[in-house]
């Protein structure tokens, strides 16, 4: 990622941040509506599922410029999410929703540029977690 693209990328999720508990539902219907067989996988409270993934998302875009504090901590929730169910498919449709989320959250800011960002930054974080997902045991 370029510099240029990890400041898209904070910019745009602290705007996303003001609307935190709105955009975590919008990215959960979406979610369920691409993959409804992941409904299974959330046992608890979503209201409390959607503050947590916000603040992950916090977390992981104020480190972006660190990758090397970032990456072992995407490996390890990578780690935690085989013990829940998640397979390497499912970031797919995880990186579909949140793209979707981020599209309708934002309205016209979210412009060309700022998807690109948000995909590289995706892409590149899912791949970490899809290499060290494949490397433990399935869940089960």
């Amino acid at each position: 990622m370029t510099p240029t693209q990890i400041e898209l990328v904070q910019s745009s999720f602290a705007k996303v941040a003001l609307i935190s508990d709105q955009a975590a539902a919008i990215f959960y219907s979406r979610l369920f509506d691409l993959a409804p067989e992941v409904r299974a996988l959330f046992k608890g409270d979503m209201v409390e599922q959607g503050r947590k993934l916000m603040t992950m998302l916090g977390s992981v875009t104020r480190q972006l410029n660190q990758l090397h504090t970032l990456v072992p901590v995407a490996e390890r929730l990578a780690e935690r999410h085989v013990g829940y169910g998640a397979v390497p498919a499912h970031y797919a449709v995880v990186g579909a929703a949140l793209i979707g989320t981020l599209d309708e959250g934002l309205g016209a800011d979210f412009t060309p540029d700022v998807r690109i960002a948000w995909e590289t930054a995706y892409g590149t974080l899912s791949g970490v977690m899809i290499a060290a997902a494949e490397k433990r045991p399935p869940a089960g």
